[in-house]
């Protein structure tokens, strides 16, 4: 039994009348007989009874009416369910994210306008340093990573470039340096260093480290953050400085005191990534919001 047949019973039980069904859905009137006749054969009883201007529904017709009704309105319901998911309206979202990026004003904006925009969708988010999420992504346990890459994108992944920012000094606020309005960063040569484990973001660690030997000094290595957002707690209770980016000063913990660094100060980036073959319609949506949002942030 094919949708077709139930389709051509459909126009003849609502027509009653062979002529006027088959000029409906577009074929002559013996084939459409003939496919109604093939439908009754598999089904092993007539549907209709012919009269002499037209037909009328059997009692298996009158049963069978409502289920072919039925039948047709789950294949017009899957058929407009698919095409959403081809547009990318229905289907499921993970996106990761790094601590420090959620910081940033693009981040959470674009998720908020891409689950206005597609609120169907179901959207899971995950927060993990930036080498975990590439794992992940590339395992794809996750679909898209706000990531800060340094000064190069991970090359086996598409990046989509959002900001750069600034880094920032962090002290303590009873540092002699806490008050000043900007600071050159040899001015940390000799204090402690309270980073991020290198592996929760190796691009943006040998960035400051490499910023750090620039301005003429080894930066001296003490306290180990969890996170790059642990880092102004541990600060808070004088376990050294540290270069963060500027976004982490929001993060208003009392006792650390935010820094500009003057001369030529370590840019912090932040990207989206996504795997390079990624073909989904609800990732590439999401990118279009993200740059959307991106325009309307400036």
């Amino acid at each position: 039994m094919e949708l077709r047949h139930i389709r051509y019973f459909l126009a003849v039980a609502e027509e009653l009348n062979f002529t006027r069904a088959a000029r409906r859905i577009g074929i002559g009137q013996p084939p459409l007989s003939n496919q109604i006749r093939d439908l009754e054969d598999e089904i092993g009883a007539p549907l209709f009874r012919r009269l002499p201007h037209g037909v009328e529904l059997t009692e298996a017709g009158q049963v069978f009416l409502p289920e072919a009704q039925a039948i047709v309105a789950r294949a017009e319901q899957a058929k407009a369910l698919a095409l959403r998911a081809a547009r990318g309206e229905l289907g499921r979202l993970r996106i990761g994210f790094t601590g420090s990026a959620a910081f940033s004003p693009i981040v959470p904006s674009s998720v908020r306008s891409f689950r206005r925009t597609y609120p169907e969708i179901d959207l899971t988010l995950e927060e993990a340093h930036t080498t975990r999420l590439l794992e992940r992504l590339e395992a794809e346990e996750l679909d898209a990573v706000f990531i800060r890459p340094g000064d190069a994108d991970p090359p086996s992944f598409r990046s989509h470039a959002l900001a750069e920012e600034a880094m920032m000094i962090a002290l303590p606020s009873g540092h002699p340096l806490a008050g000043a309005a900007s600071l050159p960063l040899s001015a940390l040569s000799g204090e402690p260093f309270v980073l991020f484990p290198r592996i929760a973001g190796p691009s943006l660690f040998d960035g400051i480290i490499a910023a750090c030997r620039q301005a003429g000094f080894e930066p001296t290595l003490g306290q180990v953050a969890p996170e790059i957002t642990s880092i102004a707690n541990l600060i808070a209770v004088e376990l050294g400085v540290s270069v963060v980016p500027s976004a982490i000063a929001q993060i208003r913990v009392p006792g650390v005191a935010y820094v500009p660094i003057s001369g030529n100060a370590p840019i912090a980036r932040l990207t989206l990534a996504t795997r390079r073959d990624e073909r989904s319609a609800v990732v590439q949506n999401f990118i279009a919001r993200m740059l959307a949002t991106k325009a309307e942030l400036g």
